[in-house]
């Protein structure tokens, strides 16, 4: 306690030199914080004793408290990953990478002022995701779209427009729920929208939705079950006989594609997931689908379709609450004209998702080269990769792993192993099969190589005993 009594008080120690130094490049209140959590920092030490009783109190080591502390909260705490886990559309990793176009168009409107509701031939207010629904209309087919903060919020504008107060015909196979407790019936109760739920959970016939059809039915839905596949004795009713349906009553049909495609899926597995495209010609009145999973755009939920159905969902009072901001429509633009212009190519989640296997078991070779030079137990094997972000359930996509074992003798388990790749700087994200840690480098870029040989370069050397 005595030692306590000899830290100086805060109002002395910002009027010295080094304090005041700090103050002019991060401003007095700032400073002000972090000198007081430092000095909290400083007699917790002296009082859990140990080490902390050889901490000297003076201007110095107050100084260096302050300065950690001030490196703590500048730091941002969204830190850049290497994905190793083979996991492409990653959700706890933030989805798809943006292509350089989509980035720099983010960065872009993010330090301008943009034309984002203004008609520069007009003068007049235009509708802010004009640009990205005029290039949606060229690649789907689609009368017209809008764009709001993700797909979530599209399932509930759709429904709050065009069924509030009425029937939502759905099948009870695909009464969904997907991450983050996302469940179809919740978001439909939210909507105003009236669940009638038809058929089984494993069979749907078109006379089940016909059978449910009354005066109060606003909508028939079909959903499409992302995260997860019915398989064996099981029967679903085709957009083509709904839109068949939907015709001859006059009912509007919306289907809501979750992931959504623009891209032919066989041209990295077996299952031909339906595109957006597709899911429009077969008849779909009005479809909705995410712009950051199999589309590699940013967080957005499209809405396309029948020019009618848009614009009563363009002019429901919850539009203003979930558009998109400047910045993620440029992102989506920039995206979707990589589409349109391209075919996707420079879009990382498709160059991710077909990159040829053999071109990343030669990638392994070569890391796994280095890593025997450093002690480390290596080998290449044969491993699946898988689109994620609730796409493709079934797919595992054929790919190579470096499977990884620490030095012998150093004590370290394959979790040991996952985490110190995990922590310090440079973090690397990877995965644990039978004691071995899996290294799938379809999702590890290029440049990221020499990243993740560092990294295994310090845990050879022990920085973490001296960290």
């Amino acid at each position: 306690m005595d030692r306590l009594r000899n830290i100086p008080k805060l109002d002395l120690i910002l009027k010295d030199d080094r304090f005041q130094a700090l103050i002019q490049k991060y401003g007095e209140k700032l400073v002000k914080l972090c000198t007081r959590e430092g000095l909290d920092s400083m007699r917790a030490a002296i009082l859990a004793g140990g080490e902390g009783e050889n901490i000297n109190i003076d201007l110095d080591t107050i100084c260096c408290f302050t300065k950690r502390c001030m490196d703590d909260k500048s730091r941002s705490s969204l830190v850049n990953v290497v994905n190793a886990t083979g996991v492409v559309i990653h959700t706890n990793l933030g989805r798809s990478l943006l292509s350089e176009k989509a980035a720099e168009a983010a960065s872009r409107v993010a330090r301008n002022y943009v034309s984002l509701e203004f008609d520069m031939e007009t003068g007049d207010r235009g509708h802010r995701d004009e640009a990205a629904a005029s290039v949606i209309r060229e690649l789907t087919g689609a009368e017209d779209a809008a764009v709001v903060n993700n797909n979530a919020a599209a399932v509930l504008l759709v429904l709050a427009a065009l069924s509030k107060d009425k029937d939502a015909v759905v099948s009870r196979g695909e009464l969904v729920e997907i991450g983050g407790s996302f469940r179809i019936p919740d978001v439909m109760e939210l909507s105003g929208a009236k669940l009638k739920e038809v058929g089984t959970t494993n069979r749907t016939r078109l006379s089940d939705y016909e059978k449910a059809i009354s005066d109060n039915t606003g909508l028939l839905l079909k959903v499409h079950t992302s995260n997860y596949r019915i398989v064996g004795f099981n029967e679903e009713t085709a957009i083509s006989d709904l839109a068949e349906l939907s015709g001859r009553t006059g009912i509007p049909l919306y289907v809501d594609l979750g992931s959504g495609s623009l891209m032919d899926t066989r041209d990295f597995s077996d299952e031909h997931e339906e595109t957006v495209q597709e899911a429009l010609k077969s008849g779909a009145g009005i479809v909705s689908f995410s712009g950051d999973k199999l589309l590699g755009g940013p967080q957005a939920g499209i809405i396309a379709g029948r020019r009618d159905l848009v614009d009563k969902v363009r002019n429901h009072p919850l539009m203003r609450a979930l558009r998109p901001d400047k910045m993620t429509l440029a992102a989506l633009e920039a995206t979707l004209k990589s589409w349109l212009h391209e075919g996707g190519d420079h879009i990382p989640v498709r160059e991710m998702l077909v990159k040829d296997k053999a071109v990343i078991r030669e990638e392994c070779i070569r890391l796994c080269d280095r890593l025997l030079s450093m002690g480390f137990e290596a080998i290449v094997r044969e491993v699946s990769s898988a689109s994620g972000g609730g796409t493709l359930p079934t797919v595992d996509i054929p790919s190579y792993g470096v499977h990884v074992r620490a030095k012998e003798g150093s004590g370290l388990s394959a979790d040991d192993l996952k985490t110190l790749l995990r922590l310090g700087e440079d973090p690397v994200i990877a995965r644990v099969a039978r004691d071995e840690v899996v290294l799938d480098l379809r999702t590890v870029r290029e440049w990221e190589m020499e990243i993740l040989e560092s990294k295994f370069a310090l845990i050879a050397n022990g920085w973490w005993k001296y960290a």
